[in-house]
């Protein structure tokens, strides 16, 4: 997926205003009883305002857990810039909207002639804190409603000062010690320098949405640490880390990032309430118990048959599957798994990847993706795989796991561009023979010609054709609808639109789920479908896409199915695990009348 993505919004993954069901017992948490492991709680309310003002910039808020670390209002650039007052204001919103219960609300953005965060006083014993048995940082925040990336990224939620080069560490010199950051793509992320290691170890969450709220929990247990957002852990523990390593005289921003011991980018949002303690506490001992977002999707765990005929036959398409290669492997093993030991009881025909097999030139990641594929090539399924922006690098490593070669002893396998990325398959299913067509995002004008060849010499069969980039999602009118992008567009002109056997297009790369009907010049359906979930729970949740064709019926059926949840204990399932997903994007049918499509004379 690229930094700059055109995803807006979708109602399939937008999570509703979360509904926190039991909010109001944060009061009466057991945190709250037994304070003794708290070692700063920040509430920016009005009723913890220990002195001063924002309008006159010397606001002190107090430490509510008494153990004396305050946080003193910080204002920095222009100081007459008219925005300034704005910077910081009082807002009625709270994550459960209470009466009387308020936050803080933060307008920072990356530029701006001046900006406003906070810092823990000089003398607060919590700039000396190292948590070498353990912490919990809790955050209850929201994101700005008109979050930009190239305005808001990487700002910091809650930050330790400092460098690694303050701790004579050559390696990462510039990088950070600590901080609760959030992502260009919305990620949270949390890293630290812990002091058993000469390195920052990371945790990330799933993509969130703009203006909903979010409680936020670091657990970190002595050993290893977790990110959960809204009681979900995305992508599992950290390795072995002990402690935060922390630098004589240096304290922690809030509302503000570093980089290189300078400011970087300040907040924007709302903050309620930041809690941390010396101790990894339970989820009963949280600010927020049982946080859930408010049906985050619609879902079903009774089961869809994935034939409804003994006649009918499936493709298969496997979305990003970048954040299992790079932070879940469990769940490619098991989307791998469940297609190797299932294929033939659903008679699907092919499964193809639609890109982003890893998320970054890691040879751990290619391992872990090799390790899963390994599943269908050992039962010789069928499959075809697509690149995606993710799987570029120097030395063309896709090329080296999953070029041509791998593919040359594949009686459906039928040749490949020149620059190794375009492919193409034929398959025998039903009535008919299908061509399934890889067209490489990045060699896409290289491969053209080449394209342009296999398409005219299989007019006769039915064609898909499989690219990392091609359509992506945007929202109008509260609905979600497909548009394409720059290669999408080329690819519609150059390869769709006077080519009557293209029927069929899928692609991922953009955050969200989409689909639509097009007519190419011969006023014929061509169908196009986004499929991507990695910004979404666990990168994806495991999530496949099925398509039945129903030659009889005259149509095509369209699933979204996990078997990593369908697999999962039923104690282990959560709020969020469906084995389908049942919203329109998701579970939807079409009319597809084969003879007349498919009759190209």
């Amino acid at each position: 997926m690229s930094m700059k993505k055109a995803f807006i919004g979708l109602s399939l993954l937008c999570m509703i205003v979360p509904g926190f069901a039991n909010s109001a017992a944060a009061s009466n948490s057991v945190a709250e009883k037994d304070r003794s492991n708290i070692v700063a709680d920040w509430k920016f309310s009005k009723q913890h305002v220990k002195s001063g003002s924002i309008d006159k910039g010397n606001l002190i808020i107090e430490d509510a857990s008494k153990q004396g670390n305050d946080l003193e209002l910080v204002t920095i650039g222009d100081q007459a810039s008219p925005e300034l007052k704005n910077m910081i204001k009082w807002s009625e919103e709270d994550y459960h909207n209470q009466e009387k219960v308020d936050s803080l609300q933060f307008a920072n953005y990356k530029n701006a002639p001046s900006g406003r965060y906070f810092k823990t006083i000089k003398e607060a014993p919590i700039n000396k804190e190292q948590f070498d048995k353990g912490f919990t940082i809790e955050a209850v925040i929201k994101l700005p409603n008109n979050f930009e990336d190239r305005l808001h990224s990487w700002m910091g939620i809650l930050t330790r000062q400092g460098q690694a080069a303050d701790l004579n560490k050559v390696e990462g010199e510039k990088e950070i010690l600590t901080t609760l950051s959030i992502s260009s793509d919305k990620e949270i992320q949390w890293t630290s320098h812990p002091s058993n290691l000469n390195y920052n170890v990371g945790n990330w969450s799933r993509s969130l949405n703009a203006d909903e709220w979010y409680h936020l929990a670091v657990v970190n247990d002595g050993k290893t640490t977790t990110l959960t957002v809204n009681g979900i852990s995305d992508y599992g523990k950290s390795e072995k880390v002990v402690g935060i390593a922390t630098i004589e005289g240096k304290g922690w921003n809030i509302g503000a990032s570093e980089w290189g011991n300078e400011l970087d980018a300040l907040f924007a949002g709302n903050i309620q309430e930041i809690r941390i303690a010396n101790e990894a506490l339970t989820e009963k001992e949280w600010l927020v118990q049982d946080a859930r977002d408010d049906e985050p999707f619609k879902g079903t765990n009774d089961r869809i048959p994935f034939l409804t005929n003994k006649n009918n036959y499936n493709f298969l398409f496997v979305p990003d599957t970048q954040k299992y290669s790079s932070q879940n492997p469990e769940i490619f093993n098991s989307q791998m798994n469940w297609i190797a030991k299932n294929t033939k009881k659903n008679n699907i025909v092919m499964n193809t990847f639609v890109g982003d097999i890893v998320d970054s030139n890691s040879k751990v990641q290619w391992q872990n993706s090799l390790r899963a594929i390994s599943y269908i090539d050992k039962k010789e399924i069928p499959y075809m795989m697509a690149a995606g922006n993710h799987d570029y690098a120097d030395g063309d490593p896709f090329l080296t796991y999953y070029g041509p070669q791998r593919f040359a002893n594949k009686k459906y396998y039928k040749g490949s561009s020149d620059s190794g990325y375009g492919s193409y398959a034929i398959v025998k299913a039903g009535s008919y023979e299908y061509l399934v067509l890889i067209v490489d995002m990045k060699n896409l004008q290289k491969d053209l010609q080449w394209s342009k060849d296999v398409l005219n010499q299989h007019k006769d069969k039915p064609t898909i054709i499989v690219s990392h980039d091609v359509i992506y999602p945007e929202v109008e009118n509260n609905k979600t609808v497909a548009v394409e992008s720059s290669n999408g567009r080329l690819i519609w002109d150059e390869l769709i639109k006077d080519y009557n056997q293209v029927f069929l297009t899928v692609n991922g790369h953009y955050f969200g789920i989409a689909h639509q009907v097009k007519q190419n010049a011969a006023g014929n359906d061509v169908i196009q479908m986004l499929v991507n979930y990695q910004a979404n729970y666990r990168g994806g949740n495991g999530w496949l896409r099925l398509v039945e064709f129903d030659e009889k019926k005259n149509k095509m059926f369209f699933r979204t199915y996990s078997p990593f949840v369908d697999e999962m204990p039923k104690k282990e399932k959560t709020y969020i695990d469906y084995k389908y997903l049942t919203d329109e994007n998701n579970l939807f049918e079409l009319d597809f009348h084969f003879k007349e499509r498919f009759n190209f004379n």
